[in-house]
Formats: structure tokens, C-alpha cells, sequence
């Protein structure tokens, strides 16, 4: 395992949203990036939480943060084991007061609850090895994506969106 972290959020050519994922001690344009395709609404989700900004209402992994929160759980860490048959998978590592527990979980939703806790992110080295696309392909693209991402969701957006 190796720990990554959010090197961005992005859309790729038909125009689907994905996340990627880098090393962490490797250097600008150096390396490999995992990418992982994801929904518009957890890319949403994963992106405010990187900017540390907060939508007008809770979203979903706001709500899951505060009933770990509640429940004196901590998340420890996060893990992008495995891809099959083209789906990846990711587990979430949990402190309680009840002892440890490892959840399976989507890696958006482990991705965004991480970065919420600021909880360390690892993925399997084979994931990258065989996953992943080379640094310098990704990286000036992928901040480009995210800044006009983050835009076009502000303009877009509409406050009756988060209404309970």
C-alpha cells in the first residue's frame, strides 16, 4: 500500500467525472495518478471538502461525518484495495469504542469521508501499476478541470437543491 492523496477532481473525454489519486511523497509531474470514474455527486462532495468549503445544507458524507462524529467513531484510515471486472473497491478502518471495524465501501465515498476527517488514503501498488496513467499526462490538466469544475457547480447550483 501506498498513501495518496486527492491530486484532483476532473472530467475525462465523454465528459464523466473521476478523481485522482497520487502519492504522496512523489514529486510534481513524477510517477503515476489513479484515476477513479465517480458520480457527479460525489465528485461534488469530494471536491468542496478539498477546498474546505461547505454547501449551504448537509450533504450526505457531511451527515455520515457527523454521525461518526456522534458516535465517537473515528475513521484511521482509508484503502483502495482492488479493481475487478473494471469496479473498484475501497475499505474504511474505523476506531470505536466497540473496537475496530473495516467497512467495504465505493472509493467516492471513502475518498470523501477522508478528506472530510483528514484521515490518511492508501491504494493497493498494484492499482497503480496496473491502473494508473503517468503523472505528467494528468497533472497541469487536472487542476485546470477542477477550478472550471468548481465554477460551473457554483453557477449552477441552486439553493432549493439542498432543501430537506
Amino acid at each position: 500500500m501506498v498513501q495518496v492523496r486527492v491530486l484532483g477532481v476532473a472530467l475525462d473525454a465523454a465528459g464523466q467525472h473521476l478523481i485522482l489519486l497520487k502519492p504522496l511523497l512523489e514529486e510534481a509531474g513524477t510517477g503515476r495518478v489513479l484515476p477513479i470514474w465517480i458520480g457527479t455527486l460525489e465528485a461534488t462532495s469530494i471536491l468542496l471538502a478539498v477546498k474546505g468549503e461547505q454547501a449551504p445544507r448537509p450533504l450526505t458524507h457531511d451527515l455520515m461525518t457527523t454521525l461518526l462524529d456522534t458516535l465517537d467513531a473515528q475513521i484511521e484510515r482509508v484503502e483502495v484495495t482492488r479493481i475487478e471486472e473494471g469496479t473498484y473497491y475501497a475499505e474504511i478502518t474505523l476506531s470505536t469504542p466497540a473496537g475496530g471495524h473495516v467497512l467495504d465501501a465505493r472509493p467516492s465515498d471513502a475518498v470523501a469521508l477522508a478528506v472530510r476527517a483528514q484521515a490518511p488514503i492508501f491504494v493497493a501498488d498494484e492499482m497503480l501499476d496496473e491502473a494508473g496513467i503517468p503523472a505528467e499526462v494528468v497533472e497541469s490538466r487536472a487542476e485546470e478541470a477542477e477550478v472550471d469544475e468548481f465554477k460551473k457547480f457554483l453557477e449552477e447550483v441552486d439553493p432549493e437543491d439542498f432543501q430537506g
